[in-house]
C-alpha cells in the first residue's frame, strides 16, 4: 500500500464540492494520474485502502498501453454499467471499471469471466512487481 500512498493527493476545491455533492463516490482517479479519496466518505480504512488500489488500478490501465482492457463484459456486469454513470461511458471506460473494481474484490463488479480474471491477475502483478 506504501508504493500506491505516494500517488494520494489533497482534493481541491472543486473536487471537495464534487465530493461533498456526490459522498457515494468514494474516490476517483483524476486527469494528472493521482488518487484522491472522498474525505467525506464513512469508509473504513480498509475500505478506503480497497478504493485506492481500485483507483491505481485505473491509473496502471491509462498509463500502460499493454495494460489496456480487451474483454467481454457479462450481461450482469452490462446491467450493473447501464444502470450507474458509467451508462453512456465508452466501452474501454466500462472495462477498465469491472477491471479495477475486480482488482479490489469490490462485488459490484459482478461474476468475473475467465479472460477478466486473467487480466486482472496480470494486472496485479504488475502492481505487485513495481
Amino acid at each position: 500500500m506504501d508504493k500506491i500512498a505516494q500517488f494520494i493527493r489533497t482534493p481541491e476545491k472543486s473536487e471537495l464540492e464534487y465530493f461533498k455533492s456526490n459522498p457515494t463516490v468514494s474516490g476517483m482517479a483524476t486527469e494528472d494520474d493521482k488518487i484522491i479519496l472522498n474525505p467525506y466518505s464513512k469508509l473504513s480504512k480498509k475500505e478506503q485502502d480497497a478504493v485506492a488500489l481500485n483507483e491505481y488500478g485505473r491509473i496502471v490501465m491509462r498509463t500502460n498501453p499493454q495494460f489496456a482492457p480487451n474483454f467481454v463484459l457479462s450481461d450482469e456486469q452490462i446491467k450493473f454499467l447501464d444502470s450507474n454513470t458509467y451508462k453512456d461511458a465508452p466501452e474501454q471506460d466500462r472495462m477498465a471499471t469491472i477491471a479495477a473494481r475486480l482488482l479490489s474484490n469490490d462485488p459490484s463488479a459482478g461474476t468475473p469471466t475467465i479472460d477478466q480474471l486473467k487480466f486482472v491477475n496480470k494486472l496485479q502483478e504488475y502492481i505487485n512487481k513495481e
